[in-house]
């Protein structure tokens, strides 16, 4: 086709100029929204990090990250892979075709198997390689084995055609997964296109946002497994040292949240408006773990003294055996007089005598062995009649070569005198001294914001409402709820052990006799103590926990 002369524009010609204009407008329009364009995408990039990096539910951030990668590029499908090892294994799948939903937060599990790290298969290529892929239509492509998605197109009545495989690296720019995504559609026709360049580059930024988000999540898992293993490692420390003081950690850690969770469920009531959420019913339950943390430093002796005069071992047997001696004493001691009034040719009536005096002695003496057994057993009450016999017991003395020994020592009749319980006041204060030990050790961790008050929930659960507790001496409104639930749940746990070497398990009548008793004294809480009672915690624990011994 020719034109004549007579047909162009003459440059510099008014309608020139209007086409040129023109032209220049149409040109800045476009750049304005290709600016416009990009700029909404960058931003959407940043609203997108913000979010994923203030979710820190692992399952609920890979959904996350899928489904914003597939509204940032529009594609209908894709899947996400975490490298486990020498493998990348399926976490989430989403297609909307086909309405699929696997993986994540969904209630429908993944079944593929892992994908091995061989150079054939796309998403093991981009990890091994650390490179992005685009392919416009895999079943024109013959750079990678797409038997998988083709197998899965024939069962679904799929197409599988675009595919943007992204490596997702982390700070350390480690690939710790993938991002497939599939099937790009355009705008305002919904026809299958494939991924632009630009949606390629941003969404490799996209990646690399969720890869920090990923590892900062697993850090933050890692971290807390690392101090439950701590609180373990702690309690088998406390183990070893003494089974009885582990079993009662852990049941007071379990009944705690029972508790916890039954006051979560009343709807009304005193507790209507209190509720622990997962958070808080995990920070309850640590410091059941570790509310007595500081027994690592109570004398095993003492936490274990089972009678009044164990220590290492049961010193009652010195004194079985001191008595021992005095009575083939005092036999030896009346053969010889015997023996004397024989060769005396005495009258019956003086050898009767003497063996009728000496027959009170050794029943004086079994008396006093047995009185001495009784009292080193622990009971509720020693009565007053057999602390004063002890008394004059530990007056009389017996002879051992040369030398007058008494027949109990200050230290035997000062344990064999406790009127409660199998320890002394001594023994009780440097047994209460776990509660300070316990609070100092874990004032002294670095606790997480979600575990902030553990310190003080476990630091309050020998404090008493009316001020007489310990360690501080709070009182009312000063100890917080789960202070006030703790102290009654290691009360009851305590009284109901069956584990205790110095007391037999109570029957649960007793049990909350003892607390109600408490209670009126102004020591433990009465609602909660109402609530363990009336709601049968501490039964229906007892019965799971058997149940699930004999399973």
């Amino acid at each position: 086709m020719t034109s004549n002369k007579d047909d162009k524009i003459p440059l510099g010609s008014q309608s020139a100029e209007i086409s040129l204009n023109r032209l220049l407008s149409q040109v800045a329009t476009g750049v304005k929204k290709f600016s416009e364009n990009l700029g909404g995408q960058v931003k959407r990039l940043t609203e997108i990090g913000l979010a994923l990096s203030a979710e820190k539910n692992l399952d609920k951030l890979l959904e996350m990250i899928l489904d914003e990668a597939r509204l940032f590029t529009n594609a209908d499908a894709g899947t996400l892979y975490i490298k486990e090892g020498n493998k990348l294994n399926f976490k989430i799948i989403q297609n909307d075709s086909i309405k699929i939903r696997m993986g994540g937060t969904s209630n429908q599990a993944i079944t593929f198997p892992p994908v091995e790290l061989q150079m054939s298969n796309v998403s093991a290529y981009v990890v091994i390689k650390d490179k992005s892929v685009n392919i416009p239509d895999v079943y024109n492509s013959d750079l990678f084995d797409f038997t998988g998605p083709k197998e899965f197109d024939n069962r679904t009545k799929y197409r599988t055609k675009s595919m943007l495989v992204i490596p997702m690296k982390n700070h350390e720019n480690d690939v710790i997964g993938v991002l497939q995504l599939i099937n790009a559609k355009d705008i305002q026709t919904g026809d299958v296109i494939s991924f632009s360049e630009s949606f390629e580059e941003l969404t490799h930024s996209l990646a690399s946002q969720a890869a920090i988000a990923i590892t900062n999540v697993k850090l933050i898992q890692d971290m807390e497994n690392l101090f439950n293993s701590f609180v373990k490692v702690m309690a088998t420390a406390i183990d070893e040292k003494s089974p009885v003081t582990a079993g009662h950690i852990r049941r007071v850690a379990e009944l705690t949240c029972k508790m916890a969770n039954t006051i979560t469920e009343k709807k009304e009531g005193p507790f209507a408006n209190v509720y622990f959420d997962k958070d808080q019913l995990n920070e309850l339950k640590i410091a059941g773990w570790m509310h007595d943390i500081g027994k690592v430093a109570t004398p095993v002796q003492i936490i274990e003294k089972g009678k009044k005069l164990e220590s290492i071992f049961d010193r009652v047997n010195y004194i079985a055996l001191r008595f021992h001696y005095i009575t083939k004493a005092v036999e030896v001691e009346a053969y010889k007089k015997k023996v004397e009034l024989l060769e005396q040719k005495a009258p019956k009536e003086e050898i009767d005598n003497l063996e009728r005096e000496t027959e009170k002695k050794l029943q004086e003496i079994e008396e006093s062995t047995n009185l001495v057994m009784i009292c080193n057993e622990p009971g509720e009450y020693l009565e007053d009649e057999k602390i004063e016999k002890l008394g004059k017991l530990a007056k009389m003395t017996y002879k051992e070569g040369e030398k007058q020994l008494p027949l109990l020592s200050e230290d035997e009749l000062l344990n064999l005198s406790i009127r409660k319980g199998s320890i002394t006041e001594a023994e009780r204060q440097k047994m209460q001294d776990h509660a300070a030990i316990s609070l100092k050790m874990l004032e002294q961790i670095p606790f997480t914001k979600k575990l902030k008050n553990i310190p003080l929930f476990a630091g309050a659960h020998h404090e008493y409402l009316n001020g007489k507790g310990y360690p501080k001496g709070l009182k009312g409104d000063e100890i917080p709820l789960e202070g006030r639930i703790l102290a009654v749940v290691d009360v009851a746990e305590a009284l109901s052990a069956q584990d205790r070497p110095y007391k037999k398990a109570m029957p649960m009548e007793q049990v909350y006799k003892i607390l109600g008793f408490m209670v009126k004294d102004g020591e433990l809480d009465p609602q909660v103590v109402d609530l363990i009672i009336k709601e049968k915690v501490l039964e229906r624990y007892l019965e799971e926990t058997e149940k699930a011994l004999k399973s």
